[in-house]
Parts: C-alpha cells; sequence; structure tokens
C-alpha cells in the first residue's frame, strides 16, 4: 500500500475517501451496489458494508428501495466548511461583485487541484442563468480561461504528456498546442478560452499572485455572440484591475495557513 510522508495509508480510509470521490464525481447519476465494488474492486459485501455505515452517517443517501446511492448531504456541509473557512475566498468575493456588477458578466474564482481547476466562487451574469451552480465543480485545467491562467504561471517542463481529453473541438489536446498557447498567456498576462471548454463561450483567466506559483484565478465568462473586440477589451481592462485589487488586499502570503 502506498505511503506518505512515511506513513502508511489506512485501507479502510482510503477506500471511503475514494468511494465518496466516486459518487461526487457521477453528478445526478446514482449508482448501483455492483457498479461502486466494480469501480473500487472490492468485494460486494465489503462495499454494502461501507455504504451503510456513511448512509447512517449522512456522506451517502439511498433511494427508498436502498438499490442506489448517491453523495449525501454532509458532503456539502463540508464542502461549505472549507470555502467559509478559507480566507482568500472571503477576501476575493467582493472583488467578484465589483466585477460581476461592472461588466455584467459572469465571474468565477477557482483553484489548482492537480491536473484540474475547482470552482471556488461564481458571480452569474443576469443575462446568461445556468441552473446549476458551478461552485466545487473540476474542469481540466487545458480546457478553460481559469486553468490556463495557472498553467502559464509553471514551466511547461511540468505539463503531462497528451493527448488531453476534449470538451469542444476547439479544445487543446496536445502538449505542444497547449505549450504555445500557455507561451501567448505569458505575453499578455491573461489567458483566453474562445469555445474550448463549452460551445460558445468565451473566457479571460488572470492568476492571483498572492501565491507562487499562483494557486487561484478569476475570469470572466461571456457568450461569443455578444463579444466584439470593443466588448473584449473592455473586459479585459476591468478584469486586469480587478486582479490588482485583489491583490493589494491580499499580500503575499495573505496570513492564510501554508496548507499542503
Amino acid at each position: 500500500m502506498p505511503e506518505t510522508g512515511g506513513v502508511r495509508q489506512v485501507k479502510s480510509a482510503a477506500r471511503t475517501v475514494e468511494l465518496l470521490e466516486v459518487l461526487a464525481a457521477r453528478g445526478d447519476r446514482p449508482a448501483r451496489l455492483q457498479e461502486l465494488a466494480d469501480a473500487l474492486e472490492v468485494p460486494r459485501s465489503s462495499m454494502y458494508a461501507l455504504l451503510q455505515t456513511l448512509v447512517a452517517r449522512g456522506w451517502v443517501r439511498t433511494d427508498v428501495t436502498g438499490s442506489l446511492y448517491g453523495i449525501g448531504i454532509h458532503a456539502l456541509l463540508t464542502g461549505t466548511s472549507y470555502l467559509d473557512s478559507d480566507p482568500r475566498v472571503r477576501a476575493v468575493r467582493p472583488y467578484l461583485d465589483e466585477a460581476s456588477t461592472t461588466l455584467g458578466e459572469t465571474v468565477h474564482l477557482g483553484r489548482l487541484d492537480g491536473r484540474d481547476v475547482v470552482y471556488l466562487a461564481t458571480r452569474e451574469s443576469h443575462e446568461y442563468l445556468r441552473t446549476i451552480s458551478r461552485v466545487g465543480r473540476r474542469l481540466p485545467a487545458h480546457m478553460g480561461a481559469l486553468g490556463k491562467a495557472l498553467l502559464a504561471e509553471r514551466p511547461d517542463a511540468e505539463l503531462t504528456e497528451g493527448p488531453y481529453e476534449a470538451a469542444t473541438p476547439r479544445t487543446h489536446t496536445s502538449r505542444e498546442s497547449l505549450a504555445a498557447d500557455l507561451a501567448g498567456v505569458r505575453g499578455r498576462g491573461h489567458s483566453v478560452d474562445r469555445e474550448e471548454g463549452v460551445p460558445g463561450i468565451a473566457g479571460f483567466g488572470f492568476a492571483l499572485r498572492y501565491d507562487s506559483p499562483a494557486q487561484d484565478a478569476i475570469s470572466c465568462s461571456v457568450p461569443v455572440a455578444r463579444l466584439t473586440p470593443e466588448r473584449e477589451e473592455r473586459i479585459v481592462a476591468v478584469m486586469r484591475e480587478i486582479r490588482m485589487k485583489v491583490e493589494a488586499a491580499v499580500p503575499a502570503g495573505g496570513g492564510a495557513v501554508h496548507w499542503r
């Protein structure tokens, strides 16, 4: 079994976390017992016992027949606690409000987690409303403005080999293509996503450099149907100013605990 910091992992704890991650990744698609046993490669009886323990504690929920399983409400409570306890998320929120009010567009705060970006806060445009909140959702870093802004803060040697997953025909799927884009990000000082993550949506991302390398970034998303060169110039100018305000409000280190 893998070791972390010289300490052997606890098998039951690792299995519990893996199960919760599998259920969370399925979103609104509940899973059956056998599906979960197969996904984690554990005996059906062991999986059943683990599920019943987590159902009793609210981490997993089941339907009235007891045959379908999904993520439970305690996962939400824990995720909310993460956001509420993070001083940087609290510090950035007012500036997201300012950017959204000024531009009338959707703005985001995201954090790099491995090869993905996790959405920590979103202010939706009144003209482009989504029915599902993005907060807590993950997106591969190579296919969006937030992720590319953060990848550009790191040397290309850290990029994994392709091919990369594609969300649209415009997504970078090769290491070479992504590296060329990141060179442009470094030159401009911000990233540009033109329908690479979501068809019909462009994005502009700005790394927040109160960490080195940056872990957080902000972005503005706008439907390409109303994106003119003049509008793009306005969005970039406002978001660049918002980044400066955030970095001034959250100095290097930010008074935050340096979590691993």
